[in-house]
């Protein structure tokens, strides 16, 4: 195991046309979507399980800007989110290998404001096992999902270059060729795309 540590990727730059903008700073009981992600990648640094780490913001997201600065985060800006996903992945990978030697990068996304740290956790501890290149949570709800928080060490970084769109490394041609390793863990971890998919986890809270 390279590096002397993980750190975290949250991918805050979407620009949530689905949802009809603003996705990250809307409401989910009482705080920004956002907010809930930031608070568990702030848990898992206080638990030494990561090492910090970046949020990818788009260009101009004041708002944004403030919830990571008060998260004690690194910003990596992103002036072309209409790029997709990807993008956002290359910035956000690029800024670890700038700053640091950690070996595995921890992607998050910023609109999955379930996530836990226990999750985090459990990821962790299989990639301190050196027990996968790519490391992902199965959520015992949604088990066919790719899940997320996602651990990509840096021996598969380099491919990152081949994704397009909102592509993610489940969708990478030659993905077999690295060790992949899913971790069973209780309940779910739904992306929140469209105002419905929000009021939808409301009323279920």
């Amino acid at each position: 195991m390279s590096g002397e540590g993980a750190k975290a990727v949250v991918l805050a730059a979407g620009m949530g046309r689905r949802f009809g903008g603003g996705k990250l700073h809307a409401f989910y009981r009482g705080k920004p979507l956002l907010s809930y992600v930031l608070d568990v990648v702030g848990a898992a640094r206080q638990r030494g399980l990561i090492d910090g780490g970046h949020v990818v913001i788009a260009a101009g997201d004041d708002r944004a800007a403030m919830l990571v600065e008060a998260a004690g985060l690194e910003r990596a800006v992103n002036d072309a989110p209409e790029l997709g996903l990807s993008h956002s992945l290359g910035l956000g990978l690029a800024a670890i290998q700038a700053t640091s030697d950690a070996g595995a990068a921890l992607i998050f996304l910023g609109d999955q404001p379930l996530v836990r740290v226990e999750v985090v956790q459990a990821v962790i501890e299989r990639w301190r096992a050196d027990d996968g290149d790519i490391i992902r949570p199965r959520y015992h709800s949604t088990p066919a999902a790719p899940g997320h928080p996602a651990l990509l060490t840096r021996a598969v970084w380099q491919a990152q270059g081949r994704l397009q769109g909102d592509q993610g490394f489940a969708s990478l041609p030659g993905v077999s060729s690295f060790r992949t390793a899913l971790v069973d863990v209780p309940g779910d971890n739904p992306d929140i795309d469209t105002l419905a998919d929000l009021v939808g986890l409301e009323e279920s809270s």
